[in-house]
């Protein structure tokens, strides 16, 4: 099993990125997550890793022992724990001029109880193979080809917030790969070694002095509005880890000595409120409803970094598309049963975006000294629920043919049911479009092929 990809990037500088920190997370499909146990040195001869994986209901774990490496020219490893009876990755690399070079993967492999596993299963794993070698690639490809329009500028010191988030375990690997350094806030023990830095916004903890050197700030973290019923004391708490955790990280680049020159913070589109059918872009004034006030009051807490003189862009991000977290996870079992459908009348917009081009537009903004103020994080394309159902129905092979009624969202799950699953709201990415963000994923059915590891029907 093999597959070949021509790769617009010098042969050094792909064999480089794989070799940087957080290309394994990088290269792990969306739909196969893995959980990296143990990490021994990167993909030199002798190295090991030892990851967790799932496959359905179960986890198991496989460990690999890397057994050659070729500079720019070969890494191979072999499985030393794990399902298969015999398992040969070889990564090859091979230059097609000085700008372009072609990236290889190939695996010989055998199943358990071979030849009869293979007659079974044979077909299956060729295919899944196949879909994730394909996924690789277009990950590299796209990649290196982002962080190659900026290779002129140095590599830059950034912290981030809420790290171990959907987002912020996805921008990670994204950076370190593109050669910069990330350093995270933590609310445990800090691991300084790994440039961790304690704070606890509750206590208004954080060390100014600790963050000096950083170029760039990127503000993630907040409690999950998303989660049970909206209680009084759980919209206190929602707000409350908001604002004050916005506010500590501005007030403390503030008193820097040295303040990064972007902060890049964290809001929401639920900022607009219900629009039915109405376009709405950056100008547009909040809505009325509880989640536009925790944006309009989110964003007002960075301030003091504005006032500071440092470019602060507020991202409204839309509802993220991936697997491993958000909607799209809690969509994925009701519609593999055959199970799914539109919510309501289904006439309500959704203004989505894929988790690659989160990180991505992120990245674009850090990289363009013109934009500040509010950013729209969603593709051109919003759809509605009824849209969504029929699309996600189509790329599983599943029928959507259910409806949940209204009552019953209000019944569940109260006011936030009402305003996060029945309102209505069409946001335009005026800033990105304007400032020339190419989209990797701009409809919703590319989108959810390459997230779910599925071929066009």
């Amino acid at each position: 099993m093999n597959k070949k990809t021509l790769i617009k990037a010098p042969v050094e500088e792909v064999f480089k990125w794989h070799t940087r920190e957080g290309a394994l997370q990088r290269l792990s499909p969306p739909w196969d997550p893995i959980k990296v146990l143990e990490y021994h040195g990167s993909i030199d001869k002798g190295s090991v890793v030892v990851l967790e994986m799932t496959a359905g209901p179960f986890t198991y774990k496989w460990q690999a022992i890397h057994t050659e490496y070729i500079e720019n020219n070969l890494f191979r490893d072999i499985q030393v724990k794990g399902p298969f009876s015999e398992w040969i990755h070889s990564h090859r690399f091979e230059p097609s001029g000085n700008e372009s070079c072609w990236l290889e993967d190939s695996v010989d492999y055998k199943l358990p109880f071979h030849p009869i596993s293979k007659f079974i299963l044979g077909r299956y794993i060729k295919e899944k193979l196949n879909n994730i070698f394909l996924y690789r690639h277009r990950i590299t490809s796209d990649d290196i080809e982002t962080h190659n329009k900026h290779k002129n500028r140095k590599p830059l010191k950034i912290l981030i917030s809420g790290a171990s988030g959907v987002i912020g375990s996805a921008i990670i690997p994204y950076l370190t790969t593109g050669g910069h350094m990330v350093r995270r806030l933590v609310r445990r023990p800090p691991v300084t070694s790994k440039g961790e830095i304690f704070w606890n916004p509750a206590e208004n903890i954080i060390s100014p002095e600790a963050m000096e050197g950083v170029d760039c700030v990127i503000h993630l973290s907040g409690e999950n509005i998303a989660e049970g019923r909206w209680t009084e004391g759980k919209k206190k708490s929602i707000i409350e880890s908001r604002t004050k955790s916005t506010a500590i990280i501005a007030e403390a680049m503030a008193n820097m000595k040295t303040p990064p020159k972007v902060f890049i913070s964290a809001s929401a589109t639920g900022y607009y409120g219900d629009r039915g059918e109405s376009i709405v872009t950056e100008d547009d004034e909040p809505g009325s409803y509880f989640v536009s006030k925790i944006c309009h009051e989110w964003e007002k807490a960075a301030e003091p970094a504005i006032s500071k003189g440092i470019r602060t862009a507020l991202i409204r991000i839309g509802t993220v598309l991936t697997p491993e977290g958000g909607a799209l996870q809690k969509l994925l079992p009701t519609f593999r049963f055959g199970l799914g459908g539109k919510i309501a009348s289904g006439e309500q917009y959704m203004s989505w975006i894929s988790i690659d081009d989160v990180i991505g537009a992120i990245h674009h903004i850090i990289m363009d000294d013109n934009i500040k103020g509010p950013v729209n994080l969603v593709t051109p394309e919003p759809v509605t629920n009824r849209e969504l159902t029929k699309t996600l129905g189509k790329v599983l092979a599943r029928p959507s043919v259910f409806t949940v009624p209204s009552f019953a969202i209000r019944l569940f799950f109260g006011e936030m049911g009402n305003e996060l699953l029945l309102s209505s709201v069409k946001v335009k990415p005026s800033k990105l479009l304007d400032s020339g963000y190419r989209f990797r994923f701009p409809t919703l059915e590319e989108a959810l092929l390459h997230l779910l590891g599925k071929k066009k029907q």
